[in-house]
């Protein structure tokens, strides 16, 4: 009963997220943008909105949410809704079908339409390359039950790509419904996700320092176990670019490829900026911390969120893709480094048992 009673609860909560973000990204482009998708002004408006939003309703509200928010709408317009109605209710008569899509839409008719997680959302967003892709996903994700975690994976092994070359469809279909182990979700992990700790303007009990420098200290000793290629060579690095200090969070050398690889951990999702720090970064190793004889710096940035880990090689700034293609023959597996820092993550929290205490965000309101 508790079981079941949770499951609702997370279900009702995500309910709520998806048909309110939907509602904010309509309100952006039908309100702010007067329709225009485009909105040479876009950005502006929506730092103006983030700060509004912010100060009257607490964090969630951020740029990047925001535009979020915006895709979702877009990707998922009014007609989009209705058509899902109308085949839910089973209606043939014409004039439902050419009503005007225009309309308010109550909590469950956006719930019942719009039925996958909002962070399922965000990855079918951001993930896929084609409104096609994306539709055949969400359909596999309906139709397996998926989880966040499982959804990403199947994203990250190209499963539209193998089943849309493949000669058995069916096969691959089957196998993609498969669930491994550690793809399920449990009622709390789906509380504890961080876009509904944000949507309620709750936080963990725990300190993301702790969480981190448990993760760091994981990722200092596995490279060394994966062979005798890494050679440890530091911990916060410091540099200085301009008047500025920064810190990069592990640094190794490779002895194989004969140089320096950076390690970045982020807690948070990985953006544009993250990728561009550790550009700079690996620059600045390039000038400052390279010997001759060796190669250019590979960077790697780790991400650690809740629901889904990633591992990403930033290689653009090395001189020619023959290099670029030899490090990422060379190099860990970037499915490999998340799964195993998504796995560090679920112990390091089990073992600091985060059960269902939260407690209220400050606010400065």
């Amino acid at each position: 009963m508790l079981e079941q009673g949770r499951k609702a609860a997370a279900r009702s909560i995500n309910a709520l997220m998806t048909a309110t973000y939907w509602q904010i990204g309509r309100r952006i482009v039908e309100s702010e943008q007067g329709g225009d998708a485009r909105a040479a002004y876009g950005h502006a408006l929506l730092q103006r909105l983030s700060a509004d939003l912010t100060r009257r309703f607490g964090r969630g509200f951020g740029v990047d949410n925001l535009e979020l928010m915006r895709l979702f709408y877009q990707n998922y317009p009014p007609a989009t809704i209705s058509e899902s109605l109308i085949r839910k209710s089973g209606a043939v008569d014409p004039a439902s079908k050419s009503a005007s899509p225009i309309r308010n839409y109550s909590l469950q008719e956006l719930a019942e339409s719009l039925p996958l997680s909002w962070t399922h959302y965000v990855h079918l967003i951001r993930r896929t390359r084609s409104s096609e892709e994306r539709g055949f996903y969400e359909a596999e994700a309906l139709r397996g039950g998926w989880s966040v975690r499982q959804l990403d994976r199947q994203i990250g092994s190209q499963f539209y790509t193998r089943a849309l070359m493949s000669r058995n469809k069916r096969a691959i279909l089957d196998e993609g419904g498969d669930a491994q182990r550690g793809d399920a979700m449990t009622p709390e992990e789906a509380i504890k996700d961080p876009y509904v700790l944000e949507f309620l303007d709750l936080k963990d009990e725990y300190s993301e320092t702790q969480l981190e420098e448990a993760l760091i200290q994981r990722l200092e000793d596995f490279p060394l176990e994966l062979g005798g290629d890494f050679t440890f060579v530091g911990r916060q690095r410091r540099l200085r670019i301009g008047d500025s200090w920064f810190r990069v969070d592990l640094l190794f050398f490779h002895r194989r490829l004969r140089c320096l690889v950076i390690i970045d951990l982020k807690l948070t999702e990985l953006n544009h900026a993250d990728v561009g720090q550790m550009h700079m970064y690996a620059y600045y190793a390039k000038e400052h911390w390279t010997l001759p004889g060796e190669n250019p710096p590979a960077g790697l940035i780790l991400c650690a969120r809740t629901n889904a880990a990633i591992a990403r090689y930033a290689l653009e700034g090395l001189p020619n893709k023959v290099l670029a293609a030899e490090y990422h023959m060379v190099l860990p597996d970037e499915e490999m480094l998340a799964q195993e820092l998504a796995k560090t993550r679920r112990e390091w929290e089990a073992h600091h048992a985060i059960p269902t205490g939260y407690v209220r965000a400050e606010s400065g309101t």
